[in-house]
């Protein structure tokens, strides 16, 4: 236990040394948190069989296929927003469409976040983005929060299909 909490204590510090040391503290810990869920969402999407993209563990709830599907039409969105610029054009994938489809179009929204916020640094934090009617640092907190929360929803899709979601996997 005492590792642990000098482990976090390691990492805290380093994030905040990080933080003091950049011209664009926010525009920095946006992409990184957008990076770190990428990994995750990916990896989860990559982790569910095909046979189960139409899962669902509800019948209120969406299933694997259509959160996939929203993931990536939210990527493009708020990312294009928080950049400024126009959303790229859908592919036109939907939750219809088979996993590696879904898959694909779920890395090309990240690669374009990627680019997108590469683009934007703190100088207008508070600039009201119109489609949100809120400022550009609400919706870059939004925005890592937001994948985050489906990560979470993904682990527990993978949970219920007895797959253990990739944050729960052993490294080699």
């Amino acid at each position: 236990m005492t590792k642990l909490i000098v482990l976090v204590f390691l990492a805290a510090s380093l994030q905040a040394q990080e933080s003091r040391t950049s011209p664009a503290p926010v525009a920095d810990a946006t992409r990184y948190w957008v990076q770190k869920e990428a990994t995750n969402l990916i990896a989860a999407a990559e982790e569910m069989p095909a046979d189960k993209y139409d899962f669902r563990p509800t019948p209120q709830q969406m299933t694997f296929a259509h959160l996939m599907s929203h993931v990536a039409e939210s990527n493009r969105i708020m990312c294009s927003n928080i950049a400024g610029e126009p959303a790229p054009k859908a592919s036109g994938a939907t939750d219809k469409d088979g996993k590696d489809k879904l898959l694909s179009e779920v890395k090309a929204s990240f690669d374009y976040c990627n680019s997108a916020l590469a683009k934007v640094d703190d100088s207008k934090l508070s600039e009201e983005l119109p489609l949100f009617k809120r400022s550009r640092a609400n919706v870059m907190m939004f925005l890592a929060v937001d994948l985050g929360d489906h990560y979470a929803t993904t682990a527990v899709y993978l949970r219920l299909n007895g797959l253990l979601p990739p944050t729960a996997q052993l490294k080699k």
